[in-house]
């Protein structure tokens, strides 16, 4: 089932719940896809609605941030809670352990070996982890 299907399937479910707050959501995460769709012409491939939703998902961290500078508590529990929403949307996260394992894989030792360890990591964690965070792991395992 497509991402857009399923977003369609919870859009009625939220709407039946009369839950507001998910049924917004929803409707920006479908909104976001279909603009993606007309962005680029075709229908969406798997690798596509992962762009739309990291997207998505980096957008309400940032905004997180922010908010939680200016102190805005209402903000900050709506947020994370859209957060919450779009990450069931996401594929399941890859652990700490998995990370490592890419560098092993690579067979780096030193920190000269950074670049060569998120070549071979930036295509394998599309989606499923946070690039910020993964090279936060591979510069403190070289280190």
């Amino acid at each position: 089932m497509s991402l857009n299907d399923t977003l369609m399937q919870d859009m009625k479910t939220a709407m039946k719940a009369k839950d507001k707050e998910a049924l917004t959501t929803i409707r920006s995460l479908k909104a976001a896809v279909m603009n993606y769709k007309i962005k680029v012409g075709h229908d969406l491939t798997s690798d596509d609605e992962l762009t739309v939703l990291s997207s998505a998902l980096k957008q309400r961290k940032e905004s997180l941030e922010e908010f939680t500078k200016a102190g805005r508590d209402d903000l900050i529990n709506q947020t994370k809670n859209e957060m919450k929403l779009i990450e069931k949307y996401m594929p399941k996260q890859m652990s700490k352990e998995e990370l490592e394992e890419t560098i092993k894989e690579v067979g780096a030792s030193s920190k000269k070996d950074f670049g060569k360890v998120m070549q071979a990591l930036m295509p394998k964690i599309k989606g499923k982890a946070d690039g910020k965070a993964a090279s936060s792991i591979v510069g403190k395992k070289l280190n």
